[in-house]
């Protein structure tokens, strides 16, 4: 049985881990074999997600203490991972998914994603949300694409500058 001293040393380790992350994922991992949970431990080191089994209760306290997570205490219930997450906020969302359609584990019970609570039927609609890489990928690639049309154009053969502006402004009106 832990003492006092090393339950507060967990809640405080907890209100860090809930104060570093973007994200808090909650899943039941029962009945999930040892290599099962070890695959996943991997999955989720691999997507930088940092994953941790803590009781329940203790989980609970770190969150009264940092607040906003109300909305978890109802899933705190049963054996509980936590995926905390700091900028791929969908990571967890997309591993658990994984698993789940493999296995039909570990079950996704709920998480907060900053600020915002999502329950155990939102799992696909969490997994589907694109990274901040793929976001900033789409961003640069809309950038772009204007330039690559000028470029193309004015590299086309047989085209004078008159006609690459005319081609240029055709596509512009699309």
């Amino acid at each position: 049985m832990a003492t006092l001293a090393e339950k507060k040393a967990t809640v405080e380790q907890i209100t860090e881990d809930l104060n570093g992350a973007g994200a808090v994922y909650i899943a039941n991992y029962s009945g999930m074999s040892v290599k099962e949970v070890n695959k996943m431990r991997g999955e989720f080191f691999e997507g930088d997600i940092k994953y941790k089994v803590y009781k329940n209760t203790l989980m609970k306290r770190a969150m009264e203490d940092v607040g906003g997570y109300e909305d978890l205490y109802p899933h705190l219930a049963e054996q509980n991972g936590f995926a905390f997450v700091e900028e791929e906020l969908a990571a967890p969302a997309k591993v658990i998914q994984k698993l789940y359609e493999e296995t039909e584990k570990p079950k996704f019970k709920a998480a907060i994603i900053d600020g915002d609570y999502y329950g155990e039927d939102e799992l696909d609609t969490l997994a589907a949300m694109k990274s901040k890489s793929e976001v900033i990928g789409d961003i640069v690639g809309l950038l772009l694409a204007p330039v690559s049309n000028v470029v193309s154009a004015l590299q086309a053969p047989g085209q004078n500058i008159a006609g690459a502006v005319e081609t240029i402004a055709e596509e512009g009106d699309e």
